[in-house]
């Protein structure tokens, strides 16, 4: 592969002539990273609906639910909806939407190219991702549903098969396929993303020219690679021991329902969690970085600052991405390791809140004293930083084994993972979505329905995962399918029922403004305003060139680039941006 610094053109494809191949088996970066968005979009909402039906359950154990055999759910379907919940939205949103949706989208844009490097290696990630969703969706349709044993899919619970309960049968192996497949669909864009950016930037941007959305998808890309091939040597050995009779991850003498596991010994449940999680901690950032990124764009644009400390926001998510491979042990404070490790693993733990810390100042120093524009995208990106402080302030907690012992199987912890990786990337995603929706479609979207689902949906997100620190503080545990059984919990003058419900009320609620933004976009896409090319006043190469984009971007001229991505407020210029490609004579003119 030539870089365009280099003096080379990259191959360009042709445009598509055929409906089949312009929209369905697209080699078009723009189009793929549409079809990625509206595959995490299908499966956002089919996530909710998974946690309205446990939310109806948890505060109405008997009531008759649509789609649950039998009427009323048993705690093995609510640990099936569980289960699919959490993988849907880890996998099919969280790792999705800002990385392969927007990231497939607008990198090869903001860098210059024309495309990705490898067009077909990029339509054949997106059409395997789809398989693996299809293929996990399919556990619900198998004789006795889907896996009961959560989306971490502890051994030997998910390794023994249909013995130990329903679903553990075809519909944990499903999941197991599933996964693996998405982790080579995962593979694939990641090769991509990284040989994109490396070798097809336009002449004049170096690394430290990129914005700072490029820099988020570039890093985790590589966590992607590093990660997701960790993941899925887990998933091949998992898929063995429940097929082939190994014993990788299932020790001798087991006894289930009775019976004696005669025909496994030797392996290790623990190996599983060890690979598990160095995949998992990673993918918090893999989920988060470029909701990061987002922010730190949005938020200089509209405050008409540049980012405060761009060097500083590059080397901190650095090093978020090289520490948070060093920290997968504190998952794991709970499962009888050395004192010594999990002091090794607690100090790295806190250590990673210093560059996060940076980042946090840097986007405050952002804001201070800019000329702020309240509009949806930037709303999205302050609440993005809000919960993103918020969640990590708990991990504070969870970070020292002696407070993580209590904790760990609380609905602590529920709060803490759904603040700090779940709401936070998805607010990084509406922020995107407001931001990037007239550049992708040449309309806009209702200004005023987006701040009303703003607020609904920041109030919603608080008063749902706020009260479950309280209730992991007050020892609810996590993963119960039934709360009368527990009298601790249902009986007395300090019951928790009444949280789990005010809990339930606000998830409906938000839930329930997810219509709006629904809504909003469909109708943005009909009849939205007209959106002319650069309507932010923004800085960095997307907004040179026409809205929507045209099939090869840059019509062949590829974009020289001259100064830094954020020049806001520059002292002396008539207008207060400068594109990224205007050449310094014309910013001399501007002075005379």
């Amino acid at each position: 592969m030539v870089s365009h610094a280099d003096g080379g053109h990259e191959h360009v494809h042709a445009a598509p002539t055929g409906w089949i191949r312009k929209y369905i088996f697209s080699l078009d970066h723009k189009v793929i990273g549409i079809q990625y968005f509206l595959l995490a979009l299908f499966s956002v909402f089919l996530g909710m609906t998974l946690s309205v039906l446990m939310r109806m359950h948890l505060v109405w154990p008997g009531l008759h639910l649509p789609f649950i055999a039998g009427g009323v759910m048993t705690p093995e379907q609510y640990l099936a909806l569980l289960t699919m919940h959490g993988t849907i939205m880890v996998f099919m949103v969280l790792t999705t939407a800002p990385q392969s949706g927007f990231g497939n989208y607008f990198l090869p844009i903001q860098i210059g190219a024309a495309d990705m490097a490898f067009p077909v290696l990029n339509m054949l990630s997106f059409w395997t991702t789809f398989v693996s969703l299809v293929v996990m969706v399919c556990a619900f349709f198998v004789e006795e549903g889907a896996p009961i044993s959560g989306w971490t899919a502890y051994t030997p619970l998910s390794a023994l098969g249909k013995i130990v309960g329903p679903g553990q049968g075809a519909g944990q192996t499903l999941w197991v396929i599933g996964l693996a497949i998405f982790c080579a669909a995962s593979l694939m864009g990641a090769l991509n993303f990284i040989t994109t950016l490396i070798d097809l930037r336009a002449p004049g941007l170096s690394l430290m020219r990129m914005p700072l959305t490029c820099w988020a998808w570039f890093l985790t890309a590589i966590l992607g690679l590093l990660a997701f091939g960790v993941l899925l040597a887990a998933c091949a050995l998992l898929l063995l021991d429940r097929v082939a009779g190994t014993s990788f991850f299932i020790p001798g003498g087991l006894v289930v329902t009775d019976q004696v596991i005669s025909n496994h010994s030797g392996g290790s449940p623990l190996l599983w969690q060890h690979l598990f999680w160095f995949f998992g901690h990673p993918e918090v950032y893999i989920a988060i970085l470029p909701g990061m990124g987002v922010a730190s764009h949005v938020l200089s644009t509209f405050s008409r600052k540049p980012v405060f400390g761009y060097r500083a926001m590059v080397y901190a998510m650095c090093g978020i991405g090289f520490l948070g491979f060093c920290v997968w042990g504190h998952h794991m404070f709970i499962s009888g390791m050395s004192p010594y490790s999990a002091f090794a693993f607690s100090i790295m733990t806190m250590t990673i809140g210093v560059p996060s810390a940076i980042k946090t100042f840097n986007w405050l120093g952002t804001l201070w004293g800019g000329k702020i524009h309240f509009t949806t995208a930037m709303m999205f990106a302050l609440g993005f930083v809000s919960l993103f402080v918020t969640g990590g302030l708990s991990g504070l907690f969870l970070a020292q084994p002696s407070v993580d012992l209590p904790l760990h199987d609380t609905y602590f912890v529920v709060a803490h993972f759904h603040l700090i990786m779940g709401v936070a990337a998805i607010f990084g995603i509406f922020s995107a979505t407001y931001f990037w929706f007239p550049k992708m479609f040449g309309k806009f979207m209702n200004e005023t329905v987006g701040k009303i689902h703003f607020w609904l949906t920041f109030a919603g997100v608080y008063c749902i995962f706020m009260p479950m620190h309280f209730l992991g503080i007050a020892g609810h545990m996590r993963r119960y399918a039934d709360l009368t059984g527990v009298p601790y919990l249902m009986q007395g003058p300090h019951s928790l029922w009444s949280v789990q419900y005010f809990i339930s009320i606000a998830a409906f609620i938000t839930i329930g403004a997810q219509l709006l933004f629904l809504g909003n976009l469909i109708a943005g896409l009909w009849g939205g305003k007209k959106a002319e090319m650069n309507p932010w006043n923004a800085t960095t190469l997307e907004w040179i060139i026409p809205s929507p984009p045209p099939h090869d971007n840059f019509a062949g001229q590829i974009p020289t680039v001259y100064r830094g991505a954020y020049e806001f407020s520059v002292p002396g210029e008539a207008q207060d941006f400068i594109l990224q490609s205007t050449p310094p004579v014309e910013v001399e003119r501007s002075h005379r």
